[in-house]
């Protein structure tokens, strides 16, 4: 077997036979370096770890999780494809998702499923005991991940909360979306505006309506009206041009605060057939900042979830659940940010 000198790459990965060589020391004692220094004089252990970084050993991680029964990944199913910015929103939370578990010595596991049972899937890999814990993205009313899991004593953590049922015991993250909206409207009312109409998602959508919520509270706290400022509609491009033409007609705003970048996108499609400029003749402020609104000419105000944050908390969560004995602390709800852009 052909190896490089110490410090030179490898032709072969190094194993632990070769620390322990290097070092001078058993395998055994190798072995407790990696996983129980504690056992280890304290020269003893600076010996065998020199060795392992001279030599660029990596333990054996498939190895480890015969013995110890983990996988060190964490299954996250991968909804279907959406219509505008809800899918570049998913990826940038995936993204910041893989780049904290790998911090923390894990990995991703994405897995897909049937589109119309949202918990297909899961059970494969219980079966399989294909991974340690679970991401649920999914928290909708009525949908039953979280119940599912529970059921059947799976760790996971939610990215939203349990908002059919706020006693739900398992460890949660979410963004505060009224929040969000207030700080959108309220940078609006400081820039003069009065009549801020509101664009939202059915009335079905808890996520939608604690949106809206922000807004009317905004308004509220100024004495000011918001009876025929609102639409409901679907979250589509399409749908926020239809709105927005109705309230332009109706209502007459001078701003419009939106509860998706995408149904902004439709406000300003309506502005633009209308000739309107946004940002100097009505403002317009979206929700997500996805990278649709950073590239709109002149850019799009947008409310900015901190999903870097998110994934943070995600993993911390899922560390807790997965220590021994497990550790469930309680539900963390983060505040947004706004980047004002040209369209405000």
């Amino acid at each position: 077997m052909v190896r490089a000198n110490v410090g030179e790459p490898s032709v072969v990965p190094p194993t632990l036979a070769d620390v322990a060589e290097l070092a001078g020391v058993s395998r055994q004692t190798v072995s407790n370096a990696v996983n129980n220094p504690e056992l280890l004089r304290a020269d003893t252990l600076l010996r065998v770890q020199t060795a392992i970084a001279d030599l660029g050993y990596s333990p054996n991680r498939a190895a480890r999780n015969l013995r110890t029964r983990t996988s060190h990944l964490i299954g996250l199913r991968f909804p279907p494809a959406q219509e505008g910015t809800a899918n570049a929103l998913m990826d940038r939370f995936v993204h910041s998702l893989v780049e904290a578990s790998a911090e923390a010595g894990y990995h991703v596991l994405l897995f897909a499923g049937d589109p119309e049972d949202p918990v297909s899937g899961y059970d494969d890999l219980l079966r399989a005991t294909a991974v340690d814990a679970f991401v649920a993205t999914d928290t909708f009313l009525g949908n039953p991940q979280a119940v599912w899991l529970e059921e059947r004593r799976a760790p996971f953590v939610a990215f939203g909360r349990p908002w059919d049922n706020p006693g739900a015991r398992h460890p949660w993250v979410d963004v505060d979306g009224a929040a969000g909206a207030e700080l959108a409207t309220e940078h609006l009312l400081d820039r003069g505006h009065t009549r801020i109409a509101w664009i939202g998602w059915r009335r079905e959508s808890w996520i939608g309506e604690d949106r809206r919520s922000g807004w009317s509270r905004a308004m509220r706290a100024r004495g000011l009206p918001t009876t025929g400022l609102a639409c409901r509609v679907e979250d589509a491009v399409a749908s926020g041009r239809e709105a927005a033409t109705v309230l332009l007609d109706d209502a007459r705003p001078t701003a419009f605060v939106c509860a998706s970048d995408t149904q902004a996108m439709g406000v300003l499609h309506a502005l633009a057939e209308r000739g309107l400029r946004p940002g100097a003749d009505l403002a317009v402020v979206g929700f997500d900042d996805s990278q649709v609104a950073q590239v709109v000419p002149e850019g799009l105000t947008s409310v900015r979830q901190p999903l870097e944050v998110v994934a943070v908390e995600v993993v911390r969560a899922l560390a807790g659940l997965l220590s021994h004995p497990p550790v469930v602390g309680p539900g963390v709800l983060l505040r947004p940010t706004l980047a004002v852009r040209g369209s405000s």
